[in-house]
């Protein structure tokens, strides 16, 4: 069965039974339908038991970090635990290209995936609505006499759209004459990527929502200083379209455990975590909060922990990173049309890429790390062994998880060690301190994290960092954009590479997120369609609306 196919099969619980589980009264959730529910209290955390997901360096194929997140808060039910999963939401761009949704896989899903990998509650909308009030305000501006004296040539706010478009990379606006605005070079960036998503998810509620959407720098006038939304006098609103959007939505698994998601910034120009207000509202609802950060632990757990962490005043008990055969081999150097055929060579030569992530969230941020060995079909017993021989010798703690065949049943096993290693205790560790300079910061988490050697600045980005200090910026955590493939900034540098450097050739002030993006190489911000993409294989019937295709 297709994982569609698979949540079909199952009848969900209405949405209040779902909301009942978690203390929630009718009066606290405002229903979209029987199976969706916006959730209307305040976030007052009653738990400090909260279980980060994480993974290796993953390969293109995926590794499940989302379906060993949703076993996993399964799992933990069927042990009688109170639990809640707080994760991000899909975008509408890689469902209709390549990637796929982010509802999880097989048995452990959550639900309605269709809905959810589609336009859920409208927050993606409501984000895109909002970025571009911003775009549309600012053109305004320059057109209506420009009293701020923006220099066109300086603006730095791009338009967004939930869909990938190759073609709106790069775009030319204003033409038409006299009345079509002032003509300039623009682009769009995709929704995820946009610094309000950023700002959504990092805000602790609307009037914190409000002074970050402030912050946001969009231009500079001609002298170079920065220009920023609340010059341009929109905070409230842009605040305003997201009235609806601030709030967190409620779902469920599969198998009837409450669900939050809400919110879905990049993992590499961005943070890559759902939002403090879900975290933190699941962290009030629940005995244990499961949640997740995208890519490998050295980008999505570092991130998590050195910027959502900081800002939310939270820290994991522990840290689950979820580990698979075939990206092992991978890091190995086996080729991908071979990764379904045993190769304990391959494996070793891989394991590097494993023991590195788990001395980094042992050893750098002292978390208590449990290893998720997320099995396919395809994994013989062999390579599993040879994964638990590993983990022992290293001091690591694993269990092998088989929820995507299995579901909660399938996760308990890693639900006891989850368990066990929260009751631990303790606090995770920053990477850096917040009077470190941002060179500083940037040179520990490369030297810490990745492994590197050290880092090298391109001019472009040594005179970035001088403006951001300038600017008073100095003190705000860096984001570290780079490849996910790789501990480096090199994606053909796989394992655990060593001798190398990270070179910045840029930093970017995200004032409304409250952060500084250091970019390692080129980022793709607007994704484009491969040659087939997969809405060529979706069609929907008229007189049911069953859709089919869609994964």
């Amino acid at each position: 069965m297709t994982d569609i196919e698979i949540a079909r099969s199952v009848k969900l619980q209405p949405i209040t039974q779902v909301a009942a589980r978690l203390n929630l009264s009718e009066d606290d959730i405002e229903c979209y339908g029987k199976y969706k529910a916006k959730i209307d209290v305040a976030p007052s955390p009653k738990t400090d038991k909260l279980i980060l997901v994480t993974a290796i360096n993953p390969t293109s194929l995926g590794e499940g970090k989302t379906t060993t997140s949703i076993g996993l808060a399964d799992g933990m039910a069927k042990l009688g635990k109170s639990v809640c999963l707080a994760l991000r939401e899909p975008s509408l761009g890689p469902v209709f290209g390549i990637k796929g949704g982010a509802t999880g896989g097989g048995r452990a899903q959550v639900a309605p995936m269709e809905d959810i990998n589609l336009h859920f509650t409208g927050d993606l909308h409501a984000i895109t609505c909002a970025n571009n009030l911003i775009a549309a305000m600012l053109d305004n501006h320059i057109y209506q006499g420009n009293a701020l004296r923006i220099d066109p040539v300086k603006t730095v706010w791009k338009r967004c759209l939930d869909m990938n478009d190759r073609a709106l990379r790069n775009v030319v606006i204003g033409l038409g004459g006299p009345t079509g605005g002032v003509p300039r070079q623009d682009g769009f960036n995709i929704t995820a990527a946009s610094e309000i998503m950023a700002v959504l998810c990092l805000a602790a509620d609307m009037d914190d929502l409000k002074r970050r959407i402030g912050d946001i720098t969009v231009a500079c006038d001609y002298d170079g200083n920065a220009v920023t939304c609340a010059m341009l006098g929109i905070a409230d609103a842009v605040a305003i379209v997201l009235k609806d959007a601030i709030k967190p939505n409620l779902v469920q698994t599969l198998e009837g455990t409450p669900a939050i998601i809400h919110g879905g910034p990049f993992a590499n120009i961005a943070h890559g975590c759902n939002s403090i207000i879900a975290t933190r509202t699941a962290m009030s609802l629940a005995d244990y909060v499961v949640t997740e950060a995208g890519f490998g632990a050295d980008l999505g757990a570092e991130k998590f922990i050195d910027i959502k962490c900081r800002a939310a005043g939270i820290s994991p008990k522990a840290i689950v990173l979820v580990a698979t055969v075939r990206a092992l081999k991978f890091n190995g150097g086996a080729d991908k049309s071979t990764l379904d055929t045993e190769d304990l060579d391959a494996l070793s030569k891989g394991i590097c890429n494993l023991t590195g992530h788990i001395r980094n969230l042992r050893d750098v941020f002292g978390a208590n790390v449990v290893v998720a060995i997320n099995k396919f079909i395809t994994d013989t017993d062999a390579e599993i062994d040879y994964i638990k021989g590993v983990c022992i010798k290293q001091g690591a703690d694993f269990a092998v998880c088989e929820c995507w065949a299995k579901g909660g049943e399938g996760s308990i096993e890693l639900a006891r060690s989850v368990i066990a290693a929260v009751d631990k205790g303790g606090k995770v560790n920053y990477a850096y301190t917040d009077d470190m300079s941002i060179k500083e910061k940037i040179e520990a988490v490369a030297v810490k994290v990745y492994g590197a050697d050290g880092v090298e600045y391109t001019p472009k980005a040594r005179s970035a960092i001088a403006a951001a200090e300038r600017q008073g910026k100095g003190k705000l955590p860096v984001c570290i954009a780079k490849t996910q493939y790789s501990f480096s900034d090199d994606q053909t540098k796989l394992g655990r590479p060593t001798g190398f450097k990270i070179t910045v050739s840029d930093v970017e002030i995200r004032s409304g997120a409250g952060f500084l993006v250091a970019v390692c190489g080129s980022m793709m911000l607007m994704p484009g369609l491969g040659k087939r993409p997969a809405a060529l294989g979706m069609t929907i019937d008229s007189d049911s609306y069953e859709i089919k295709g869609l994964f």
